[in-house]
Formats: structure tokens, C-alpha cells, sequence
């Protein structure tokens, strides 16, 4: 397989439950039949965000109530924001996860498609940025595009040039972001991250 194919096939598998991509829709998070994460299906308690659905942003749900507090403000008020620019709708479709929601997410991404290239992609538990809840992902797309231009206003950043949609607070509001890092894999591999 040619390494382009090789990761457009993981950003499927991650739009699938990764560090998903932009979606829709919103509401309760049942738990999904066949979709484990070792002790049972994965539910809203875990952060479960169904494949192809996301969150309104003010939902009072663990996907975003585990985030950090100023997080989830600037969240918050930068999606008012996009909707007064015109914004259709934003949707958060990534926030805060539960260790076992990220492993199965590890896990699948190296099933599928091996350390390395899960390794751009996927955090292990220990080092994801959605279990400590310092991380959202935000769709859709033309909202995820509005929080890459003006979402340093509120202190979001994006912090991989492959993750249009994955967001953390990085800068004080109204400073410029610094450039993301390439993929997830250099920002573990000792680059800085973003905001020192």
C-alpha cells in the first residue's frame, strides 16, 4: 500500500473513532453493541462520541463536562462566535475520554494498521491529550477551518498539521498559535508543545 493510502486508510479508521473527524447530530450517547473497551461496551461515560455524531457544545455530557474548566469556556465561546460569523453549526465530535475508550482506540489503530502509522494518529492512554481533557476535536469542517483561522482568539490552538479538527488551549487569547507539529507521533517524540 502507498503511504498516501496508508493514511488516508487510518484517517477513516479515526473518523470512525479516533480523534474523529467532523460529523453531526448530538444527544445521548447510548452505549454501541460490538464497540468494547475491555470491561463492556463504551457509553457516554467514557466520552463515547457515536461514529459520525457529535455534541451541541453547551451538552452536559462527560465527553465535555471532563474537560478542563477554561477549555471548555473557550470552547464555548468561540463556537458562539463561529455562529455569528455564519457558522452553520459546530459540534464537538472529541473531547474528554476515558482511559479505556483512548486504549481501544490505540489498540484498533495498531491492528489495523500498525505502530508507526497509528503512532501519527492515536495517543496511548497515558499520553493523550483527551484523557487529561486538554483536547477537543471540533466538526464540522467548515467550523474546524473557522477555529484554525480565529480560534487564538480564545486561546484555541490547532497542534497537528494533520488534525484539522483537534483543538487544545495553547495561548493566552489574542496571541498567534505556534505552528502545529507535523502529527502527534513528533509532538510525543520530544517536540515542544504548543504555548512552551
Amino acid at each position: 500500500m502507498h503511504r498516501w493510502a496508508a493514511a488516508s486508510a487510518v484517517a477513516a479508521v479515526l473518523a470512525a473513532g479516533g480523534c474523529a473527524a467532523p460529523g453531526g447530530g448530538g444527544g445521548g450517547l447510548p452505549g454501541v453493541s460490538g464497540l468494547t473497551g475491555g470491561a463492556g461496551p463504551l457509553t457516554e461515560d467514557d466520552g463515547y462520541v457515536p461514529v459520525g455524531g457529535g455534541l451541541a457544545v453547551d451538552a452536559d455530557v462527560p465527553a465535555l463536562t471532563g474537560l478542563d474548566p477554561e477549555l471548555l469556556a473557550a470552547v464555548r465561546e468561540a463556537a458562539a462566535a463561529a455562529l455569528d460569523a455564519g457558522i452553520d453549526e459546530v459540534v464537538v465530535t472529541g473531547g474528554w475520554r476515558s482511559e479505556r475508550y483512548q486504549e481501544h482506540l490505540w489498540e484498533g489503530a495498531v491492528r489495523e494498521h500498525g505502530e508507526e502509522e497509528a503512532r501519527r494518529w492515536v495517543a496511548s492512554p497515558t499520553g493523550s491529550t483527551h484523557v487529561s481533557g486538554d483536547a477537543v476535536d471540533i466538526g464540522y469542517t467548515n467550523a474546524a477551518d473557522w477555529f484554525s483561522r480565529f480560534g487564538h482568539e480564545y486561546g484555541l490552538c490547532r497542534t497537528y498539521a494533520n488534525e484539522l479538527w483537534h483543538y487544545e488551549l495553547a495561548v493566552e487569547p489574542g496571541e498567534p498559535c505556534p505552528q502545529p507539529v507535523a502529527d502527534a507521533s513528533a509532538r510525543r517524540g520530544g517536540a515542544p508543545a504548543p504555548g512552551g
